[in-house]
């Protein structure tokens, strides 16, 4: 909360840029009468000059110096914190993603931290957790002794993490938000850090804001040189400087849709989370978003909602896990963006059918590009399958949002298509997964065509994945009923190309089960029965193959991994090609 009540000899409002002086309108203002006599010489120097620089060109002249460093502004954060983390700010701890340190002993210099904890720390995303628990008398002293230690070590200092340009970015968007719990100190000396710290990181971003990665952190980079341009006295050439380079960042960096060109329904989120503070940042100046940024706004929200499922989270894709439901639910409240999720998208790679109480969510489209994602999985023609609140059919996600005790392979591994409800040729990717992370050749065509009735719904699509290595096409068929009480399937590898090795190759059609999901066999060996959390009963048969239930595992929406199952159906694909079967159908 952004308590803005007055704290014992606060200063916090000397920091805001100066009001009229006295609230009364110009022209009725009282004046001494009879002119200066009585007042001593420097008096009336005072006053002349009073009178000139409000009266004659000279206060225009003042316009052209330097300006004092001041906000003009306290913007609202339109997202809630998380209520947990910022409890436990209260008790002493800075906790996030599965790591926790004490705030007491907290070394910014030597923090061997992982990377979403270092990021949280350093962008002071923190501050919002803190408001959203306390009041100002209550957060200022913790916030602004973690302020003055991080000034000591960064605010002379430029440090490759640090100030990297996204981190600026997001870093000036919660100090404005957040200025009563970092700026109600009475010591003018650290306040005055505090600004010119501010300033120096505006400075900052002017010249580096294009060298953050496309996509989200760009934008973040972008939004900070907005929020500084419209907040810092004498910021209207910045403002038009930033809202030019936010322009092209959002082009570059959003698909024509509304999706991420990273294709990770994370970045989206954060996207949406950026738009929806900078919009709050032009309101606390009685003004409007461009139009650009309103526009990218309102397509990335239906966007986001058509990678959700009926729990409130999203769905696993690019290294994503599916966030907590409260802070996804948050941050489209925030938006002011109220629509329905987007069922197609093809450059966003999204398709969804929803029916009854069912969604489908399938990966459509080829993995990004290596230089627009850290971390990109091998996942095309995947699938997660929700029946209302349960996830029945999900990929393992989170290899980027895992929490740091999951060891670096395991979170490599949940990068490859095994880790995905999708057909495996040969045990190998369906997409090349090179050994400095990136991706390499694989999917570079994918086919689609879509069919909707009130009785049934179908989605055909095939990938260029396994072409080159094994000489197959990967077709996937999907067939939803108009009551979302059945799921249909088809994979078949069809034989196209040259392929470079003889005789039969192996493949696993992997359909990995939603958390508490329990499978059961039948006797004969070609089913399953999957009992959901809440007593549902859903039937799997299939044809083509051998069922197998083998362990596997699902990154929640903390990034810890969780226990689950796995339905495989294996067999051997001779030169002609093979073709699987089945079908999930409820039961109960």
């Amino acid at each position: 909360m952004n308590d803005l009540s007055p704290l014992p000899d606060a200063p916090f409002a000397e920091t805001l840029a100066d009001s009229p002086p006295d609230g009364i309108e110009e022209g009725k203002r009282l004046m001494r009468v009879g002119g200066d006599r009585g007042l001593s010489l420097a008096e009336r120097l005072s006053e002349r000059l009073h009178k000139l620089t409000w009266r004659t060109p000279i206060h225009g002249m003042r316009l052209k110096g330097r300006y004092p460093l001041k906000l003009i502004a306290v913007p609202d954060d339109p997202v809630i914190g998380d209520v947990r983390r910022g409890q436990a700010m209260l008790r002493g701890d800075l906790t996030f993603r599965g790591e926790t340190h004490p705030i007491d002993t907290l070394a910014f210099k030597r923090g061997e931290w992982g990377k979403p904890f270092a990021d949280y720390v350093h962008s002071f995303a923190w501050l919002r957790d803190l408001s959203t628990v306390a009041t100002r008398a209550q957060g200022a002293p913790i916030a602004e002794a973690l302020m003055a230690r991080w000034l000591g070590d960064y605010a002379e200092r430029v440090d490759p993490l640090a100030w990297r340009p996204d981190l600026w970015g997001r870093r000036l968007l919660f100090w404005t938000a957040h200025a009563p719990l970092i700026l109600s100190s009475t010591d003018l000396v650290y306040r005055s850090s505090v600004l010119n710290t501010l300033a120096r990181g505006a400075r900052h971003l002017d010249r580096g804001a294009d060298k953050a990665p496309s996509g989200a952190p760009r934008i973040a980079a972008w939004c900070g040189v907005v929020a500084a341009g419209l907040l810092i006295p004498g910021g209207d050439p910045r403002r038009s400087f930033g809202e030019a380079g936010l322009a092209r960042a959002l082009a570059g960096g959003l698909s024509e849709d509304g999706g991420s060109v990273s294709r990770s329904p994370v970045m989206l989120l954060d996207t949406i989370m950026l738009l929806a503070m900078l919009r709050e940042t032009y309101a606390a100046r009685r003004e409007e978003m461009p139009a650009a940024a309103q526009t990218a706004l309102t397509r990335a929200v239906p966007a986001l909602l058509g990678v959700t499922h009926g729990d409130g989270m999203l769905s696993s894709w690019q290294g994503g896990g599916p966030a907590m439901p409260d802070a996804l639910a948050a941050v489209i409240a925030a938006s002011g963006v109220r629509t329905r999720p987007l069922r197609q998208a093809r450059d966003w790679g999204y398709q969804r059918l929803a029916a009854g109480g069912a969604v489908l969510i399938v990966d459509a489209a080829p993995p990004p590009i290596a230089k627009l994602v850290e971390g990109g999985c091998a996942s095309t023609l995947a699938f997660e399958f929700s029946d209302g609140e349960t996830r029945l059919i999900v990929n393992c996600g989170g290899a980027r949002a895992a929490v740091p005790q999951l060891p670096a392979a395991y979170a490599e591994g949940l990068r490859t298509t095994a880790a995905h409800s999708t057909l495996v040729v040969g045990d190998s990717n369906s997409t090349a997964i090179l050994a400095d992370g990136t991706l390499g050749r694989g999917v570079a065509e994918v086919e689609l065509s879509r069919q909707e009735s009130d009785v049934a719904s179908r989605i055909e699509a095939s990938h260029d994945g396994y072409v080159r290595r094994w000489g197959f096409l990967h077709r996937r068929q999907l067939m939803l009923t108009g009551d979302g009480k059945e799921l249909r399937g088809e994979d078949a590898l069809l034989p196209q190309g040259r392929r470079r090795k003889l005789g039969v190759v192996p493949f696993a059609v992997r359909f990995h089960l939603g958390a508490q999901v329990e499978a059961s066999p039948t006797a004969d060996g070609l089913a399953a029965l999957l009992r959901l959390p809440g007593g549902a009963l859903w039937q799997f048969r299939c044809r083509g193959g051998t069922l197998t239930i083998e362990d596997s595992l699902w990154i929640d929406g903390e990034g810890r991994p969780v226990p689950t199952q796995q339905l495989i159906v294996s067999g051997e694909a001779p030169a002609g090609g093979a073709n699987v079967s089945w079908a999930l159908k409820r039961a109960i």
